[in-house]
């Protein structure tokens, strides 16, 4: 059985990895040792015997926080842990007082804006050619839950 839970990320390396594996346009060690040295929240996606399956970086401002990655592992996917990664995180950061939560996704990401949709995320807003693609540049979707 899985389990979300807060935890502090101390291998920026094995998120580095961990992210290369499931995504074309992966964050680089040196952005996840940036993150942490920063002090974003992370929570994380642990099986019974406590590896690291998936997770998540916020960024928190008082009563708002975004979402600057969320990521599941390439053998994980597609068996629901993405959306109890993030709804276990979006209860969590509801009982510590975040009112409003966003994120950006890829306008091509078909299969995550579903998610973020069916998880009470909104789009608000639009940022042109803000993520490289394989073919030049892609429009960014801003999205925003209620929590």
């Amino acid at each position: 059985m899985s389990s979300v839970r807060p935890f502090a990320p101390d291998n920026p390396q094995l998120l580095a990895d961990i992210e290369q594996q499931a995504a074309q346009h992966a964050w680089s060690c040196g952005q996840y040792r940036d993150a942490i040295a920063a002090g974003y929240a992370c929570h994380g996606l642990f099986d019974g015997e406590d590896a690291l399956l998936g997770f998540m970086l916020i960024m928190r401002v008082l009563d708002e926080a975004e979402i600057l990655n969320i990521v599941v592992a390439s053998g994980h996917q597609g068996q629901g842990l993405g959306r109890r990664l993030l709804q276990a995180s979006m209860q969590a950061l509801a009982a510590s007082g975040v009112k409003r939560l966003f994120l950006e996704v890829r306008e091509s990401n078909a299969a995550a804006r579903r998610l973020y949709q069916y998880c009470g995320f909104q789009p608000c807003g639009l940022r042109k050619n803000y993520y490289p693609a394989g073919n030049g540049r892609e429009h960014a979707i801003l999205m925003e839950a209620t929590l």
